[in-house]
């Protein structure tokens, strides 16, 4: 997966909120979109130099908040700062599955696929992207093919799909989506930009269909299995201490197994339906 350093373009600059950690990597990226009527997407958590970075550099030129999605990392900051500087605050809410989500997110515009934001420097797409989250937004800057990914595609790290909220089938669904929209780079939540983003697509999916298969190929050996014994055997490819944070994506491809009819689960075991 080829990462660039920035996009050759002026119209899109990011600054990183000081959150680094295991799920996040180096931080929450924030990107300010336009030169003096600028959108802000994703201001991230709520961190008061962070916020006071993004106030003193952009000020009264921000016109408006979007945010992807309203996990804990990415949206607790957009309602303050919408208060603070009068302007609207866009995105989409979640009616169910609230664990682990921003519940101070109170949109002033609830977007939908498809949706466009114009102003006179440039225009944003809506792409409505389920998966990891079932609000979850991509943003298209149409003047120079730029998708703003949000937890979608993390650069150097594949994303976390945790049920009941996140799906592993709307997730390869929405990554294949994408292929329906002109896009030359790729600005993600957590990372460096990426270039080449449809061979980042491909090689998400692949990755997310070869664990798939593994996990059916397991099951078919050993017939009835917990899922914590299931981790061992699926995921040990990767740091043990990573397992417990694998769990949540294991379970996300056990679902969709158990919705194409392929595994079942008693309450206490899973198994492959032959």
């Amino acid at each position: 997966m080829k990462v660039m350093s920035k996009p050759d373009h002026l119209l899109i600059k990011k600054i990183t909120a000081p959150n680094g950690g295991i799920f996040t990597g180096g931080g929450t990226n924030t990107y300010i979109i336009g030169i003096n009527d600028i959108t802000i997407i994703d201001p991230g958590p709520i961190e008061e130099s962070h916020a006071k970075n993004i106030l003193d550099t952009y000020g009264d030129r921000i016109k408006r908040i979007l945010v992807t999605h309203t996990h804990m990392d990415h949206s607790p900051l957009a309602t303050p700062l919408s208060k603070e500087l009068d302007v609207p605050l866009m995105g989409m809410t979640i009616l169910d599955n609230m664990d682990y989500q921003d519940e101070s997110f109170k949109p002033s515009s609830h977007l939908q696929d498809g949706d466009l934001i114009e102003t006179g420097e440039y225009t944003i797409e809506v792409v409505h992207t389920p998966g990891h989250a079932s609000n979850h937004l991509c943003y298209l800057i149409k003047d120079n093919n730029c998708l703003i990914t949000g937890d979608h595609i993390m650069q150097g790290s594949t994303v976390v799909i945790a049920p009941p909220d996140g799906n592993m089938r709307d997730y390869l669904l929405s990554l294949e989506k994408l292929k329906n929209y002109k896009i030359d780079f790729l600005a993600p939540g957590h990372g460096e930009y990426i270039d080449k983003p449809f061979e980042a697509v491909d090689w998400i999916v692949n990755h997310r269909l070869e664990r798939e298969a593994k996990v059916l190929k397991k099951l078919q050996k050993v017939g009835k299995i917990s899922l914590n014994d299931l981790v061992l055997e699926v995921y040990d490819d990767v740091d043990s201490r990573l397992h417990k944070i694998a769990l949540a994506s294991l379970e996300a491809h056990l679902f969709k197994l158990q919705e194409e009819k392929a595994a079942e689960f008693d309450g206490s075991f899973w198994s492959c339906i032959n």
